[in-house]
């Protein structure tokens, strides 16, 4: 439905606008000292240490978006070509040789492999969104080849590899397509699920400095004080919750739109 989209648009555009022209516009930082409420040239106050917490706002949406962002992309660009490569081949043993060690990695707590690594290396915001990645490329992977599976045993498909088209062709060109909808209604809840592990994550201190100025970070340093400095913590939990909201509401309006004949026959 429209309203849903507009909805949708509205919700995930604050925060996106936040992050995107937050820190160009953030200007200089209100001269420090201890205020608990909106006023003397802190529009939210400050935090436990003294910084403004409207300038912490502005900068703090950049990392959380960027880092989840890339890290959804990162999975997709890899767990695509595998389920497509699983669900398109024949031979049995190179199925089982890509998605049994993608089943192993799937049994393993994403949170716990993310802590494990961070341990002993330490990654900053890109490794942060390469280990987010790499902890969801099975499950993508899985769901690409389920819907896809389908799609590759049709008889379309059958007559293209006996005509000797090449791989790309059936797999971006028709088997690909059929798989549309069933990716956007993952993409809305895996966004869900990276913005969880990387808030999670910095809030554990994993991929950022503890003196960050990230959301996940404000959530965690002034939680203890949330009865004396609420907008430290509500602000930046407020717009990491926008941003899953939203996008949840942006693909299902997209799921909303009826299956074109081509993609009912396929």
């Amino acid at each position: 439905m429209r309203y849903r989209f507009v909805l949708g648009a509205v919700v995930v555009g604050v925060p996106l606008l936040l992050a995107v022209l937050g820190p160009p516009f953030a200007g200089e930082p209100g001269p420090r000292g201890m205020s608990f409420v909106p006023g003397d040239g802190h529009w939210l106050g400050t935090d436990f240490v003294g910084r403004d917490v409207w300038h912490q706002v502005l900068h703090g949406g950049r990392p959380v978006v960027v880092t989840a962002l890339t890290a959804t992309a990162l999975a997709y660009a890899v767990a695509v070509p595998l389920g497509l490569l699983a669900a398109l081949t024949h031979r049995r043993a190179l199925e089982e040789l890509l998605m049994r060690p993608l089943d192993v990695l799937l049994a393993v707590p994403s949170l716990l492999l993310i802590l494990l690594v961070s341990a002993v290396f330490e990654p900053g915001a890109a490794g942060l969104a390469v280990l987010v990645a790499v902890v969801n490329i099975p499950d993508a992977a899985r769901i690409v080849r389920a819907a896809a599976a389908q799609s590759a045993a049709r008889p379309a498909v059958e007559a293209l590899r006996m005509q000797g088209e090449t791989w790309w062709r059936m797999a971006v060109g028709h088997v690909a397509r059929s798989t549309l909808r069933t990716l956007a209604a993952d993409a809305g809840v895996r966004l869900t699920g990276v913005l969880y592990l990387v808030a999670t994550a910095a809030f554990l201190g994993v991929g950022v400095a503890p003196d960050a100025a990230d959301w996940a970070v404000m959530v965690d340093r002034n939680r203890t004080g949330l009865a004396l400095q609420p907008w430290a913590v509500v602000v930046p939990a407020l717009l990491i919750v926008a941003l899953t909201t939203g996008s949840n509401l942006l693909f299902d309006a997209a799921l909303d739109k009826p299956a074109t004949e081509r993609e009912r026959q396929q």
